[in-house]
């Protein structure tokens, strides 16, 4: 169980470190202190994810813990949906159903 609340964690810290890095390309030429800041936090909640992965091979197979890893794929989708109100189509919207079908089938014990 432990490994999958990191898989989780990792996720959501590498989810947050794309959203900074959307952000990061989103402010002007002029703001560069801004740019950088937000560089930064990606730089930073990145390595951590990779820390966190480190300890998740450390405890599951690779052949479960990186397939579960496209949960990163419909976090990244609600929140570009969210935050920076972009536009989802129907289809993306199945895909994401799709992936999420597949890590509840890999999560259930045989």
């Amino acid at each position: 169980m432990t490994g999958f609340l990191l898989v989780l964690a990792v996720s959501v810290i590498t989810c947050a470190g794309q959203l900074c890095q959307k952000q990061a390309a989103q402010v002007s030429a002029d703001g560069m202190a801004r740019v950088l800041r937000w560089l930064g936090l990606a730089v930073l909640l990145l390595g951590i994810a990779m820390l966190l992965w480190l300890r998740v091979l450390q405890l599951m197979p690779l052949s479960l813990a990186y397939p579960m890893l496209s949960l990163n794929f419909v976090l990244i989708t609600l929140c570009a949906r969210w935050f920076f109100h972009e536009y989802v189509d129907g289809r993306h919207w199945c895909g994401v159903a799709l992936i999420m079908s597949g890590i509840a089938l890999m999560s259930v014990s045989l």
